[in-house]
């Protein structure tokens, strides 16, 4: 500003103080350097800067109508609701077809509370514990190494064979080869020839016609249906029931003992009182 040449500068006067400074041609606004004021410099002279002023409207005469108010938005129309919608129903060929499936029955493996889900999840939460409780069913039809948990089904097909491993699961069907622990929250269907060698827990046990078994480890369950040749201890809570074909040798402690003709027994039998049912 200093170098600036004088013929593109103007000396404006501070219409406040009256004090004369120099500022540059194309000024529009500047600052008093004596007063500190701020005014407007037109046509080279400097003027006081104009403020606002808020006007307001003038006051109407009662005759003149008033405008029509605007019209409110709508409200919504609150939805009552007497209960559950009902699903649309289902045609003959949708029934046939495509059967809705029952919900799934889940027990927790950590702390063993039993609830239902549907039968389309394919995992779950635990509501009391919420722990993360698999849902995903299992074909095997090769040789199976690795440790399943799942409250899923397990079928275990002819060509599969399972060793050294531990099972948890809801229904079990072997009819393959199984060597390892047994844990079903449901049923335990065997329809083949072999060994047991791990511990089995399940619900129901199903010995099917033809099969032979020979369980190394106790078995525990609720019910047993036998059908085939069973070497083993068996211990239940509730009925054991042997059909004409079946053959059973080993310890029985069960609650009840249903013999058919035909049927055969070889060991002790222990008779133990069933547990009382929850209300």
């Amino acid at each position: 500003m200093a170098d600036e040449p004088k013929r593109h500068r103007i000396d404006v006067t501070c219409p406040e103080c009256g004090r004369v400074q120099s500022e540059p041609a194309l000024v529009v606004s500047t600052l008093c350097r004596a007063c500190h004021a701020n005014f407007q410099v037109r046509s080279g002279k400097g003027v006081v800067r104009t403020r606002p002023v808020t006007r307001l409207a003038p006051p109407r005469s009662n005759s003149a109508p008033d405008p029509d108010p605007l019209p409110e938005p709508a409200k919504a129309q609150p939805m009552l609701r007497r209960g559950p919608v009902a699903p649309p129903p289902r045609s003959l060929l949708m029934r046939i077809f495509n059967p809705v499936k029952p919900p799934h029955e889940i027990s927790c493996f950590n702390c063993g509370f039993t609830y239902s889900a549907i039968a389309e999840a394919q995992s779950s939460q635990c509501p009391k514990c919420s722990s993360y409780i698999s849902l995903v069913n299992y074909d095997i039809a090769e040789h199976w190494n690795r440790r399943i948990q799942t409250r899923g089904d397990v079928v275990i097909q002819k060509s599969g064979v399972v060793s050294g491993v531990t099972l948890q699961c809801h229904h079990l069907t072997v009819l393959g080869q199984l060597a390892g622990s047994v844990e079903c929250s449901g049923d335990l269907i065997i329809r083949s020839h072999g060994k047991i060698i791990g511990k089995v827990l399940c619900r129901n046990l199903r010995i099917e016609k033809g099969a032979r078994v020979e369980f190394l480890s106790p078995v525990t369950a609720n019910t047993a249906f036998i059908d085939g040749h069973v070497l083993g201890n068996i211990t239940c809570s509730g009925a054991i029931i042997l059909e004409k074909r079946a053959q059973l040798q080993g310890c029985v402690r069960a609650a009840s003992l249903v013999v058919k003709p035909g049927a055969k027994h070889i060991g002790t039998i222990e008779m133990i009182t069933a547990p009382a049912s929850q209300p």
